[in-house]
């Protein structure tokens, strides 16, 4: 990145800044339980939600989504909420849809086969790699989810190499705990969440 992407970086998310048109993507941070996410949202959804540094992640994203990036509190602020909710034990499922263009193809089969794997449960890599019609390809979906670029709501927390084996994680392995058990505790009281 360089300096004159990381001044502008700067400008357009400092607190006072007034643009005169919202950004093509909205580009912002969430400090949550388990450290610092940081999200763009695009027109078509959460296109990152990441542990990644802010950095890596804005050049990603002007690499390979965009360059109209900046703050914007009405795409911004509703995957806050949600994610407030979830990690609050509020909220089992998203209702912000997801953008998964930073995948590759592949990776986005496994994603989205993601998305089926019911709150409160867990899946090995090899149900994963069963599901899509590839059972030999462990170390691709491992790797496809290792590479989400939208964690917690594509919830690859949810897969464990095999029973009693947690695996790796993004936001590592106490982050990936936290979060089975934040969904286990929820789904165990059963009602009052959405």
């Amino acid at each position: 990145m360089s300096s004159g992407d990381i001044d502008a970086l700067l400008r357009v998310t400092s607190p006072d800044y007034v643009g005169t048109s919202h950004p093509d993507i909205a580009f912002g941070t969430l400090d949550g339980p388990l450290g610092r996410l940081t999200l763009a949202v695009t027109a078509r959804g959460v296109v990152a939600c990441s542990y990644e540094d802010e950095n890596v992640v804005f050049e990603r994203v002007s690499r390979e989504v965009g360059t109209f990036i900046g703050p914007d509190a009405r795409r911004l602020d509703p995957v806050r909420r949600e994610l407030d909710a979830y990690f609050s034990a509020r909220l089992r499922a998203f209702a912000t849809p997801v953008d998964l263009r930073l995948a590759t193809q592949f990776s986005r089969t496994v994603l989205q086969m993601m998305l089926s794997v019911p709150y409160g449960t867990v899946t090995t890599y090899r149900e994963i790699a069963e599901r899509i019609g590839r059972p030999r390809a462990l170390r691709a979906v491992g790797n496809a989810l290792g590479s989400n670029p939208v964690c917690v709501i594509v919830p690859c927390h949810r897969v464990v190499e095999s029973e009693g084996v947690l695996g790796g994680y993004a936001g590592g392995s106490a982050a990936k705990e936290r979060l089975l058990h934040i969904e286990s505790t929820a789904a165990a009281r059963g009602s009052g969440v959405l």
